[in-house]
């Protein structure tokens, strides 16, 4: 109607899915299946409610309600909160380093294709790393506040402003990632003898077919298992695992 330069007002459009009832079924009040979003919010907060509609699914898919799941969102917000009391000062760890800059990727490149609910998969997967390690510095806990900020931006918002940064979180510059960091360092392989699973050892990626199996070798239990034995095959699975036959 001549109301935008362009044939179209957008370049791409995409229509969202429906969410359905618990039963599978479109919601109607007919059918008593109708999930009324102030009741969530009363009861989970808005937050929740918010994650969980982009956690459901995929963005242009119909996906059915779960109160179980919503459950489990409200569970990963309160985990966010308890970070709080883990921070320790510092800048990004060797240990987290890898895992953050594969985050913010993986993150902001989803966000752009409306992949929420793998982004937020993605922040889930992070989230358990900082368990497991224990402690986050103030500087992982600003970019991960600041990824999870659009899904979550009540809670992040007060947790930036409790934890005394500085401005509002909202209008910090979006993280920024290294390509080179986001390669996974390290792996886990099992060492097999006769095909029995052996041992289980940590390895460069990069590490040559040569090297692993010298490596394998040389383990207490390994070198145990081969001792007085002929090695007939010697095969490496690059970064899953080393096979060793021996008579």
């Amino acid at each position: 109607i001549g109301v935008v330069p362009s044939a179209e007002p957008y370049n791409k459009r995409t229509s969202h899915g429906m969410i359905l009832g618990e039963n599978g079924e479109k919601m109607s009040k007919s059918r008593g299946n109708v999930v009324n979003p102030d009741d969530i919010i009363n009861e989970y907060g808005a937050d929740t409610m918010r994650l969980y509609e982009m956690f459901i699914g995929d963005f242009e898919k119909a996906a059915p309600w779960s109160s179980s799941s919503i459950k489990g969102c409200r569970r990963f917000l309160d985990r966010v909160v308890s970070l709080a009391d883990m921070v320790v000062d510092g800048g990004l760890t060797l240990e987290l380093e890898s895992d953050f800059h594969k985050t913010i990727k993986k993150v902001s490149e989803d966000i752009d294709s409306l992949k929420m609910n793998t982004a937020i998969a993605a922040l889930m997967t992070l989230l358990n790393s900082i368990f497991s390690k224990g402690s986050i510095t103030h500087q992982e806990y600003k970019v991960f506040l600041t990824l999870l900020n659009p899904f979550a931006p009540h809670i992040t918002e007060e947790l930036w402003e409790q934890c005394g940064y500085e401005g509002m979180l909202n209008q910090v510059s979006w993280p920024e990632f290294d390509e080179s960091k986001c390669k996974q360092q390290s792996v886990e392989i099992v060492a097999q003898i006769n095909g029995k699973i052996k041992a289980k050892l940590t390895v460069e990626t990069d590490i040559s077919n040569e090297a692993v199996i010298e490596l394998v070798k040389s383990n207490e239990k390994i070198s145990a298992e081969i001792s007085g034995k002929t090695i007939i095959k010697e095969l490496y699975i690059k970064n899953k695992l080393v096979n060793i036959v021996v008579k």
